[in-house]
């Protein structure tokens, strides 16, 4: 795979060098270096890379964005719509069918 295919995959996935890194369980300036031609991929991660390709933009871990989660349970709007949340049985289950689309962070490295 050449310097060129590897940063035509990263476009294609729509995904950073630490983002394409991270899929295949390497450190980034790894990838970095197979993009610049110092190093090339052996067989395991073209194959991995040509999987990742065939499973699309969706087959990228990507972290999560936004603020940190401990800073958000310290703001008081937080705690008035969990109180609703808890309170309200067709709010908690709206909540449910629209938290349903989300990954949970617990089941994620943030």
């Amino acid at each position: 795979m050449t310097p060129e295919e590897i940063k035509a995959l990263r476009k294609d996935l729509s995904c950073t060098a630490k983002e394409l890194a991270a899929a295949l369980d390497l450190e980034q300036k790894v990838v970095l270096s197979w993009e610049k031609g110092e190093l090339f991929p052996t067989k395991q991660y073209v194959d991995r890379m040509s999987a990742l390709r065939g499973k699309g933009p969706g087959a990228i871990p990507r972290k999560a964005k936004g603020p940190d989660p401990m800073k958000v349970m310290t703001d008081p709007a937080f705690w008035a719509i969990t109180r609703k949340i808890a309170f309200h049985k067709k709010l908690r289950d709206e909540v449910t069918k629209l938290a349903s689309v989300y990954a949970d962070p617990a089941n994620e490295d943030l």
